[in-house]
């Protein structure tokens, strides 16, 4: 048995169904769950002084492609929107290899770690030649750093020649793709509580995936008890092309194909009628809102407090870092809430609903009841950030409004009670090397890109 006690943390959020917010009080933790809150445990062998520290739950990033962290920063993104931006990008992430999927996977999750999110979502649809163990690499990266993962299993089976978005060398046939992910789901899916590895089934889009893949994936998924994820409402393109291509608005379809259900999360939603909420809120339908790609793509901004206040759980995502450039979940809490306010006006989202967003929420879009509050039998995900550090000073009226909306990054975070930052360093893996790694892999991912496109 292994026992560490936070002692005397200076301020706790626990996001738990009342908001209780304690203060200076201690946290044990056994075996990775928590044990204890407010009482006092001098039998603890582990004692980290926690008296100038606000503890909150682990963020939860429900949406992301961490593939494009090869490609952020791309200048000739600039001026496209999501259509042009696909397919201006495709054929670049059609030479990805195993390699790189591990080392950009690397690369992602460390930073997400350094930003307080201890459990992450990935998307990963691209499936060139050679791809058949591309979600194996992505695991075996999230276990070497210590961070808690749903693998959702993404797929394209509607290239060009068929009328979808993206070229025809990087989507796969259906039949492949069910096998595959018949065999991730096998390999690699824990249902049981404090699971550090999940799996789910994520077509990709209405626009690159036929209909028959999403009701046989929704199938084998409700067969296997996963969960599903796909893309949904991002752009009034994708509304256009529904419409054109299947005579139905997205939610429509997807309602007629039977992912309008309480085991589904989507990403985006932005352009959604007061119908379509109505739909999703009687159906338990998540919704994992991505405000910075969302601004970055000029895709809008998705109705938030429409979907909240129907009932819809709304979660948080980083998307894809070529639509983001980051991988940073406390900057994602506060674009959230500017976001809001933005749409909305000034009372749509306060700083708790932000952060309750990106712990509480995401950990229902992944249906993680084991996750996203501070309580006794939850799994001590656990996140600490300096209250006398310069970033803080003078903001100590409300501690949780500086990190919702300052600069500051966590001093400690701990998965399943491990510490895997530390003093803002990572523990799991060394900061310096993947950084390299991730450069030369970059590097050679568009080396690769520039000799195709001058054959």
């Amino acid at each position: 048995m292994t026992r560490l006690k936070l002692a005397g943390v200076r301020h706790v959020l626990t996001m738990n169904d009342a908001g209780t917010e304690l203060r200076d009080v201690d946290i044990v933790v056994e075996d990775g769950w928590i044990a204890g809150i407010g009482g006092h445990d001098d039998s603890v062998a582990q004692v980290i002084d926690a008296s100038h520290f606000l503890a909150l739950p682990g963020f939860v990033n429900t949406h992301h492609h961490l593939y494009q962290t090869l490609t952020r920063g791309f200048p000739e993104s600039e001026g496209r929107g999501l259509f042009e931006w696909l397919q201006m990008l495709y054929p670049i992430w059609a030479g990805l290899d195993a390699d790189m999927i591990e080392t950009s996977a690397r690369a992602g999750l460390a930073e997400l770690l350094l930003s307080g999110c201890t459990c992450s979502a990935d998307h990963l649809y691209v499936f060139p030649p050679g791809s058949d163990d591309f979600v194996d690499r992505e695991i075996e990266a999230a276990s070497s750093l210590g961070i808690r993962f749903h693998a959702t299993r993404g797929s394209m089976d509607l290239g060009r020649s068929a009328g979808g978005l993206p070229p025809d060398e990087v989507v796969q046939d259906r039949r492949i793709i069910l096998r595959d992910s018949e065999r991730l789901i096998a390999t690699y899916h824990d249902p049981h509580p404090g699971a550090m590895t999940r799996v789910a089934l994520a077509p990709c889009s209405p626009f690159s995936v036929s209909r028959e893949l999403m009701m046989e994936a929704a199938g084998l998924a409700r067969d296997e008890h996963v969960r599903l994820h796909t893309h949904l409402a991002e752009t009034q393109d994708e509304e256009r092309y529904s419409l054109d291509t299947y005579k139905l608005r997205p939610v429509e379809l997807l309602d007629s194909l039977g992912w309008i259900a309480d085991d589904v999360w989507l990403a985006h939603c932005v352009h959604l009628s007061e119908t379509d909420i109505d739909v999703m809120g009687r159906a338990g339908t998540s919704v994992a809102h991505c405000p910075t790609s969302n601004m970055l793509l000029a895709s809008g901004l998705a109705p938030i407090s429409g979907l909240r206040a129907t009932g819809v759980n709304v979660g948080l995502g980083v998307d894809g870092s070529a639509s983001n450039d980051g991988n940073d979940m406390r900057a994602e809490v506060k674009q959230a809430l500017l976001t809001a306010r933005t749409r909305d006006g000034v009372t749509a989202m306060s700083v708790r609903d932000a952060l309750r967003l990106a712990t509480r929420g995401g950990a229902a879009c992944l249906g993680r009841a084991d996750l996203g509050s501070l309580e006794v039998g939850k799994v001590a995900d656990i996140v600490l950030f300096d209250l006398d550090t310069l970033h803080v000073a003078g903001g100590l009226q409300d501690p949780a409004g500086i990190v919702a909306l300052g600069t500051t990054k966590p001093d400690t975070v701990l998965v399943h009670g491990h510490i895997v930052v530390q003093n803002g360093t990572l523990q799991t893996a060394d900061e310096v090397q993947i950084a390299a790694r991730q450069r030369e892999e970059s590097q050679r991912l568009f080396n690769l890109a520039g000799a195709v496109s001058r054959r």
